[in-house]
C-alpha cells in the first residue's frame, strides 16, 4: 500500500526532493523451506526536517524497514534513495560514505565503545571523517554542553547512567550534521521519565538542526508526538489506527 501522502500536491516532496524515498521495498528471509515476507511494496517519502514515527507490534517489520532505508539490509525487491542517490546501486565503500555523510543512528542500547569517554565517543564520526582531532574534539563538546552533559563529557559509559548514555548515542548521531536521523527504538531500555526526557531532547535537536526523524516505536504516546505517524500492517504501511 503506497503512503498516500507520498507525492507532490499532497504537502510531500518528490523523490528528487526527499532526503530518504522508498518505492516498492519487499524483503522475505528464509526459515527452512520456507519463505517469510516481512515487507511487501512499501512506499515512503521523508521531507527535510520531517519527523515521522512507525509504529507496529514487535516483529512486523520496523526494524527491518530502518535498516533498508539506511542502507543496513539489502531489500528483496525496490529501491531506497538517501539524500537523491540510489543507496544500494553504490558499491560497499561508496554506501558506507553516504551513511556516514547523510544519515545518522540511534538505537534502543547505546553501542558507545566502553573504553572511550563521552567527548571521545561523540568525536569518532567526525575523526572518521578526518576532521582535524582538535575540530572534532571541540563540535563534540559544543554538543554534549548543549545537552547538559558538559560536565560529564570526561566520563567513560559505565559512569553514567542510562539516559545519560542514550543522550551521548544521540550527540554521536547527530555531530555530523545528518540530513536524517534513523531511531530504532532509542527509548525502549529507559524508565518513562527519562524515555520522556530523551525523546525531547531529541525532538528538540531535531527541529533546532533540521534533521529529518525517521523514529520507530512500539510507544504510542511518543509517536504520537510526532509530526506524522505510520504503522506496519501485514508488511505493509498504512495510517494507524485511531
Amino acid at each position: 500500500m503506497s503512503d498516500p501522502q507520498s507525492e507532490r500536491g499532497n504537502g510531500r516532496p518528490a523523490m528528487d526532493e526527499a532526503v530518504i524515498a522508498a518505492r516498492g521495498v519487499g524483503k522475505r528471509f528464509s526459515e527452512g523451506p520456507q519463505e517469510v515476507e516481512v515487507l511487501r511494496a512499501v512506499d515512503l517519502v521523508v521531507a527535510p526536517g520531517e519527523q515521522l514515527a512507525v509504529v507496529g507490534p514487535s516483529g512486523s517489520g520496523k526494524s527491518t524497514l530502518l535498516h533498508i532505508l539506511g542502507g543496513l539490509d539489502t531489500p528483496t525487491s525496490g529501491t531506497v534513495h538517501v539524500a537523491g542517490e540510489a543507496i544500494y546501486d553504490l558499491k560497499q565503500a561508496a554506501r558506507g560514505r553516504l551513511r556516514n555523510e547523510a544519515l545518522g543512528f540511534v538505537y534502543q542500547f547505546h553501542h558507545l565503545l566502553p573504553e572511550f569517554s563521552a567527548l571521545e565517543n561523540v568525536a569518532m564520526p567526525l575523526l572518521i571523517r578526518r576532521l582535524p582531532p582538535r575540530q572534532a574534539r571541540e563540535e563534540a563538546a559544543t554538543l554534549l554542553e548543549r545537552i547538559g552533559l558538559g560536565e560529564r563529557m570526561l566520563h567513560r559509559p559505565s559512569e553514567l547512567s542510562g539516559g545519560e548514555r542514550q543522550r551521548v548515542a544521540i550527540a554521536r548521531a547527530l555531530v555530523t550534521r545528518p540530513r536524517c536521523i534513523l531511531a530504532d527504538e532509542p527509548t525502549g531500555n529507559l524508565d518513562r521519565h527519562t524515555a520522556e526526557r530523551v525523546f525531547a531532547m531529541l525532538q528538540s535537536l531535531n527541529e533546532e538542526l533540521g534533521t529529518a526523524l525517521i523514529f520507530v516505536t512500539h510507544d504510542l504516546n511518543l509517536a504520537r508526538r510526532t509530526e506524522r505517524m505510520l504503522a506496519i500492517e501485514d508488511g505493509q504501511l498504512c495510517a494507524p489506527e485511531a
